[in-house]
């Protein structure tokens, strides 16, 4: 069993229902949703397309997938969650909007984001010690090769490469695609996610994901709202 912990909107907000339909599965039931009907992009097209996304489902990773470590427990992983969310405060991400990562698209910001930089960061280093380390089959399976320097010593320290100056939020919503394909998933996207993306998103929880078994999809766990219980009433 893995776990990661990321940041997911709640089941019913219109974000997560609109990419429970593109990419065709709820994260948090786990059972399948119809995907859209989109001008110039077939629903065959986009299963196709969203495959690989489909299994970890719809989310930012904060701290990437972990195995527990020796000593480690769920109950513990969770009660440190609880205590650790409430230490931290939202953060609003204005700019969200589809992008393109290489040849994956996704929502990305168009600015920098000191906050949602910051909050990253604090979740990789408040649970490491949750973290088995990585087995060598593990660390092949990132390139290692292929990573800078401090992608590499990312890897080694933290357990995965792009984190700390390394981080950029980002949220999957396709697997590779070839360059002549990008203009029609672009438009595609654009139309099916521009309604719910008007409004800034705000990162109000953190999530924690869980893996049953290799190669299993990942569900939502739990969520875990941030900031102290008066603020967010407040709020």
């Amino acid at each position: 069993m893995r776990y990661s912990i990321c940041f997911t909107p709640p089941s019913g907000d219109p974000l997560s229902l609109a990419a429970a339909s593109w990419l065709g599965r709820n994260v948090y039931s786990g059972l399948a949703a119809e995907h859209p009907g989109l001008r110039g992009l077939s629903v065959h097209e986009i299963a196709f397309h969203t495959a690989l996304p489909r299994r970890v489902g719809f989310h930012a990773t904060l701290k990437a997938p972990f195995r527990l470590s020796e000593g480690s427990s769920e109950q513990a992983l969770l009660r440190e969650l609880m205590h650790f969310a409430g230490t931290m405060e939202p953060v609003v991400l204005s700019g969200l909007s589809i992008g393109r990562i290489g040849d994956v698209y996704g929502l990305v910001l168009d600015r920098p984001c000191p906050s949602v930089d910051y909050l990253a960061a604090s979740v990789v280093q408040a649970f490491d010690a949750y973290r088995a380390p990585l087995s060598e089959a593990e660390i092949e399976r990132r390139n290692p090769d292929r990573l800078s320097a401090p992608q590499f010593s990312n890897l080694h320290r933290w357990g995965h490469p792009y984190v700390m100056d390394e981080f950029r939020f980002h949220m999957t919503l396709t697997g590779p695609l070839l360059a002549r394909d990008f203009p029609r998933i672009e438009d595609a996207l654009r139309s099916h996610f521009s309604p719910v993306l008007a409004e800034p998103v705000v990162i109000n929880n953190l999530a924690l994901f869980v893996e049953q078994g290799a190669g299993a999809p990942f569900v939502v766990h739990s969520l875990h709202p941030l900031g102290r219980v008066a603020s967010r009433r407040i709020a």
